[in-house]
């Protein structure tokens, strides 16, 4: 990681919840960093995420629909952190065009700024599992068709796709990773429009049960610090750019599972197992687990944070800071 030692780093949704984290990992090996974030309340960029960093980062309130911010922001940076975008596959549907605008448009115009005014930059995607749609086969390896379900997926296919395609054409040194279900501290918990872990725990802080939706489906969880070693990796590592990466877990659970962990983490609580709501289900892609065997390959990534750890350092973060995020 010497890479990042007085490099300058530029991290879109910088005071968001992965953002905030892999800010102060950047800190602590010696970057200098900027965030630019536009802290639209619904997406999850907040102060408190920062609280202890806030002297020793670069902060500008910047939407990446803006193409003159980016424009001026790219300039003079090493490399770029690309991590904002709309993350709630239910808003994308009652609102697609704002999800357009985000996640495939402005993606568009960002890589045309580094073009145009810092074309050795180097850019990491933050992609999402929810492009493959409803597996074919588990594990889902990055080479499984790509098949969104939803107006989110779709625009992410094109936001990452236009950073390969820069890659491929133009040189710009850009890599993807495919994320699955990162949490921890500074997550979204106030709605499930980041992750539904987030409601699970804020629920469970209040002495409230939670609900899990059909309970069986498979799922892997990344924690966040996890997220963002891999996020080091691809920015470092030559042979990463022009490639993508599957992120995975330390292993695979049931939803009911995982709620099982969490509140044997918190040492009390409760959950009910309800059905999908019905326009959830229309959405829904069932099972779910990463075949991540080529980041490990390739970058030498592993998941180190197992999910019972992850789940008592996420709790521990918000039982004293529970009110910053309601």
């Amino acid at each position: 990681m010497q890479y990042f030692c007085h490099a300058r780093a530029l991290i879109t949704g910088g005071l968001g919840f992965i953002g905030s984290n892999l800010a102060r990992r950047l800190l602590a090996l010696g970057a200098d960093v900027t965030l630019a974030d536009s802290l639209i309340p619904e997406y999850g960029g907040n102060f408190a995420n920062i609280a202890d960093i806030r002297d020793r980062v670069a902060v500008n309130i910047a939407d990446v629909r803006d193409p003159h911010a980016m424009k001026h922001l790219v300039q003079g940076c090493d490399v770029l952190f690309n991590l904002a975008g709309q993350t709630s596959h239910m808003d994308s549907m009652a609102d697609p065009h704002t999800d357009l605008e985000i996640n495939a448009k402005a993606q568009l115009s960002i890589l045309e700024a580094c073009r145009h005014h810092n074309p050795a930059i180097r850019i990491v995607f933050a992609g999402t599992r929810q492009i493959y749609g409803r597996p074919d086969h588990l594990p889902v390896d990055e080479d499984h068709p790509i098949r969104p379900v939803d107006v989110n997926g779709i625009n992410k296919v094109a936001g990452e796709w236009y950073h390969l395609l820069y890659h491929q054409v133009y040189g710009i040194r850009a890599s993807v990773l495919r994320l699955t279900n990162t949490y921890g501290p500074a997550m979204r918990i106030k709605d499930a429009r980041q992750t539904f872990l987030g409601i699970w725990v804020r629920l469970l802080l209040e002495g409230k049960p939670f609900e899990v939706w059909g309970g069986e489906q498979l799922r892997d969880f990344t924690y966040v610090d996890d997220c963002v070693e891999a996020l080091l990796l691809a920015a470092c590592r030559e042979q990463a750019f022009g490639r993508v990466y599957n992120l995975g877990g330390d292993r695979v659970v049931s939803l009911r599972e995982a709620a099982d962990l969490l509140v044997k983490a918190n040492g009390s609580g409760e959950f009910v197992i309800r059905e999908f709501p019905a326009e959830r289900r229309k959405i829904d892609i069932g099972d779910y687990y990463s075949d991540d065997r080529r980041i490990r390959a390739e970058l030498g990534w592993e998941p180190r944070v197992p999910l019972e750890e992850g789940f008592a350092r996420t709790l521990a973060y918000y039982r004293e800071h529970l009110a910053e995020y309601l």
